[in-house]
């Protein structure tokens, strides 16, 4: 019987090297410049996502190019005028997200070379196939999806994963690939907010009379119609008043930015 080896080189096979495992960290998104054109097109791309926005399509096509695209953008760029980083030329999301990458594949390094670390943005650069592509050029079998969003959300969490499975069913040879689950109640999170906010305690000279817990806002009817991002977020703030020996007159859960009318959390 011949060896293995002599079979694939009977039959042209390619030899088939031990899998790496890939994490691909992924976050929203960022304008890749703080001009109206870069806003603008980063917005189209974030807007026309209809995990985000679950309108008619025809007709959110036309509010969104006759009216949000042509007035939005300038607003948006003078309040990214006010975090930008000039140093880097890049916003606080692009800068902290690659750092998180970089610091993680630093702590995995240490574990060998088996895993790689790479970053994407769900819109922007660098994206979701971009992100995917290298690590599979870097031979990575296996890769781990993990969405940057401690709540879940259909969304933000779904949204990532729709983009994978997407570029997945283009590929002949398609890695194994796993999701991170939602971390909104792990008590590694929950210690790390709470070193945060004790750290912030104290530096001030003055203790706060309240604390807020700000999660950006979700139409109510998503949250109506299933999605348990507000369920999550509720946990989340119940399980840091516990850490913090705090109640809810002094950290307080609160939802920011809305957009149209509807009534959002």
């Amino acid at each position: 019987m011949g060896s293995r080896d002599g079979i694939a080189r009977n039959h042209g096979h390619r030899d088939v090297p031990s899998p790496k495992v890939g994490v691909l960290l992924v976050n929203l998104g960022t304008p890749e410049r703080c001009d109206v054109k870069a806003v603008r097109h980063y917005l189209a791309e974030f807007l026309s996502d209809q995990r985000v926005i679950e309108l008619n399509p025809l007709l959110w096509k036309f509010i969104l190019h006759g009216f949000i695209l042509r007035f939005r953008p300038p607003r948006m760029v003078r309040a990214y005028r006010k975090i930008w980083m000039e140093d880097t030329d890049e916003s606080p999301l692009r800068f902290h997200t690659r750092m998180q990458s970089d610091r993680l594949a630093g702590l995995l390094k240490q574990q060998g070379d088996k895993i790689i670390v790479q970053w994407a943005m769900r819109y922007g650069t660098p994206s979701i196939p971009d992100g995917l592509g290298q690590l599979r050029k870097l031979g990575c079998g296996r890769i781990l999806i993990a969405a940057l969003y401690p709540q879940y959300s259909a969304t933000t969490t779904a949204t990532v994963h729709d983009k994978v499975f997407e570029c997945l069913a283009g590929l002949r040879d398609q890695p194994s690939v796993r999701t991170l689950a939602p971390y909104y109640d792990h008590p590694g999170y929950i210690e790390a907010l709470a070193e945060s906010v004790e750290a912030y305690l104290k530096s001030t000279p003055e203790r706060p009379q309240v604390l807020i817990a700000s999660y950006h806002g979700l139409p109510m009817d998503y949250v109506e119609a299933g999605d348990p991002y507000y369920c999550h977020c509720a946990k989340t703030t119940r399980l840091l008043r516990q850490r913090l020996g705090m109640d809810d007159g002094l950290l307080r859960m609160t939802f920011q930015s809305r957009m149209g009318p509807k009534q959002w959390l």
